[in-house]
């Protein structure tokens, strides 16, 4: 071999990145590349001269003497000419996998051995890795709640977890190799192919993709609501198609159940409003004339009747006036729905306005100062917004502390609200605060305040408890509602929603 050619080889033997090894017919290691050496954990020098298998784990090391007498006797040999997955030892004790492919070469005056050594240390922890990743994301269908079905791209059932069979009410040996058009009822059943074969022509997704409300049909024939996704997967050397499962059928039982309920509750709220209004404005008469008959007496008998008389006519007539107030409330409270109007353009500062003008005299009386802001303009009821003040200002005025001047504070700021029944995500709204430093009440109570007759003052304070609930009332019908804040001797805040936007009558 030319000097040049000889250089050449022995730089690519050199530089190589696999390792390259060389043993006479006794095993013991003539050359070593530093890619072979690097490989083992060893210095060149250190394993020259040295037997191959120190290079080896148990029990190669113990047989590697007589696996070599017996290839020289009978010229049989496991690796040479063939090459095979090994395991190697490293100088530091640990073992690791390798690819040994081992020639024979013979010489002019003997004959070495040359093996080419792959490290596929990497290559194998990567396989481990994605059989571990495999064996979890198995693990995760098998295991999963909802059903998962995979199919070819003619429909056919590659893969069915548990959960999809049994939901279907099949075994998963009765599924797989059936096209999906066995869990479809009619007519999804017989258009399911040419709904492939459209898709595969055009590209247009009914459901692929984008996910929707289906039906399926059970082994016994029975039809059940689902909700449907189903992602297309592009393999190597083909496409599959793999649909996620939620059976709905509770949620369409509780979604009905809940319809007929709101149904009937509105029906129901319908009928005790008519009632309220009928039973309301029917009292009156009778109640007019209790007072009218009172009145007489007390005028023209008055000469003839015991002191004790005059006192039970005039407790009577008193009974008569809270009785006449407690209905013209309940029929305010029944109105708010039953007689609304439409809505309107409503500015609040003019509401305001005609609300203090109202209260003029009784604002005078208290004392109380009266700290306002500007309001904005809303869609609104005008009559309910006069309504709505009305009510917050004579609470706050009427449940003032002794010796202390009446403060009442109106402001109001808008604020991105969360849906409320009557509105939808993401409504603008505007928040209107009303707060006093009057006597104030335990929170505990917040909820009875604002139901109808609730009166946390009993008797000491006159009025009928329907205030608030019809301040709640007209806060919910304008898409918002109404909440407060206070503590005992220290003053209320009532904090009132509403969509700035005509949302719902």
């Amino acid at each position: 071999m030319h000097l040049d050619d000889q250089a050449r080889l022995q730089a690519i033997i050199d530089t190589a990145i696999d390792g390259i090894i060389t043993i006479d017919q006794r095993g013991i290691i003539e050359t070593v590349n530093p890619a072979a050496a690097r490989i083992f954990g060893y210095r060149p020098e250190e394993i020259i001269g040295k037997n191959i298998k120190i290079l080896m784990p148990e029990p190669d090391q113990s047989r590697h003497d007589g696996y070599m007498e017996n290839y020289h006797r009978t010229g049989v040999g496991q690796i040479i000419g063939k090459g095979r997955e090994v395991v190697g030892l490293r100088k530091d004790g640990s073992v690791f996998p390798f690819l040994l492919s081992i020639s024979e070469v013979k010489l002019q005056d003997k004959v070495i051995y040359t093996g080419i050594v792959h490290d596929i240390s990497q290559q194998k922890k990567a396989e481990q890795a994605q059989r571990e990743s495999e064996n979890k994301i198995n693990s995760i269908i098998q295991a999963a709640v909802d059903g998962i079905i995979t199919i070819d791209t003619r429909g056919i059932i590659e893969m069915v977890n548990p959960s999809a069979a049994r939901l279907f009410g099949y075994s998963e040996e009765e599924l797989i190799g059936q096209n999906i058009g066995l869990l479809m009822p009619e007519p999804d059943h017989s258009r399911h192919d040419q709904y492939m074969e459209n898709y595969h022509r055009t590209g247009h997704r009914k459901i692929i993709g984008i996910g929707r409300e289906v039906s399926g049909r059970k082994k016994d024939g029975s039809v059940f609501p689902l909700y449907l996704s189903i992602s297309e997967v592009q393999l190597t050397d083909r496409k599959v198609y793999t649909g996620f499962i939620h059976d709905i059928t509770h949620q369409k039982v509780s979604e009905e159940r809940l319809r007929r309920y709101a149904a009937e509750l509105e029906r129901s709220n319908r009928e005790l409003q008519d009632f309220a209004y009928v039973s309301s404005h029917d009292l009156q008469e009778p109640l007019r004339k209790i007072q009218a008959f009172g009145d007489r007496l007390k005028t023209k008998e008055q000469n003839n009747l015991s002191d004790q008389g005059k006192d039970y006519i005039d407790r009577m007539l008193n009974a008569a006036v809270r009785m006449q107030n407690l209905i013209n409330d309940l029929l305010t409270f029944s109105r708010v729905t039953t007689k609304s109007k439409p809505f309107e353009k409503v500015d609040l500062n003019e509401v305001l306005n005609g609300v203090l003008s109202d209260l003029e005299i009784t604002i005078e009386k208290t004392g109380t100062v009266i700290d306002r802001s500007p309001l904005p303009t809303i869609e609104a009821e005008p009559t309910q917004m006069r309504q709505l003040f009305q009510n917050l200002i004579s609470n706050a005025i009427k449940f003032r502390k002794e010796d202390v001047t009446p403060v009442v504070r109106i402001s109001a700021r808008h604020v991105q609200r969360k849906a409320h029944l009557t509105s939808t995500p993401g409504d603008v709204h505007v928040e209107i605060e009303v707060e006093d430093n009057g006597i104030g009440f335990d929170e505990k109570y917040l909820d009875r305040i604002f139901n109808i007759f609730q009166r946390l003052e009993g008797q000491k304070y006159e009025g009928s408890g329907i205030g608030l609930a019809i301040c709640r009332k007209i806060a919910i019908r304008h898409g918002g509602d109404i909440t407060a804040r206070s503590q005992p001797g220290v003053g209320t805040r009532f904090i009132i929603t509403l969509a700035t936007k005509h949302l719902q009558e």
